[in-house]
């Protein structure tokens, strides 16, 4: 069950679009257990979005995940996350954050895992 939400300040198309999405899910597999099938993937193009107080190319990529991950596997994860932005809308993976965030309580179709 993550959540991966990708806020930028770039415009994006819906090509574009379609493509981080697939990519991501993609991506979201270097995390045991995590796959394509429960994946929620939303994208924020033209964000209000500085970074080191300039408003070039940016990203902040905020992951929610159910459970944990090890450091190793968000590190695989980043890093594939900082490839996709650059190949896909220009942003340098040095102007991209990404967010990690576990928890316990999740919940989908009215209650909790």
């Amino acid at each position: 069950m993550p959540f991966i939400n990708v806020k930028t300040n770039v415009s994006v198309s819906a090509e574009q679009k379609t493509s981080i999405k697939s990519a991501l899910g993609r991506a979201i597999t270097a995390i045991p257990g995590k796959s394509e099938g429960w994946l929620m993937v939303g994208i924020e193009p033209e964000y209000d979005l500085w970074f080191k107080g300039e408003d070039a190319p940016a990203a902040m990529v905020e992951v929610s995940i159910f459970g944990s991950a090890s450091s190793n596997a968000l590190t695989t994860l980043t890093s594939h996350i900082t490839g996709i932005l650059t190949d896909n809308i220009g942003i340098p993976s040095d102007r991209v954050y990404v967010k990690y965030t576990g928890t316990n309580d999740w919940g989908w179709n009215g209650s909790n895992f």
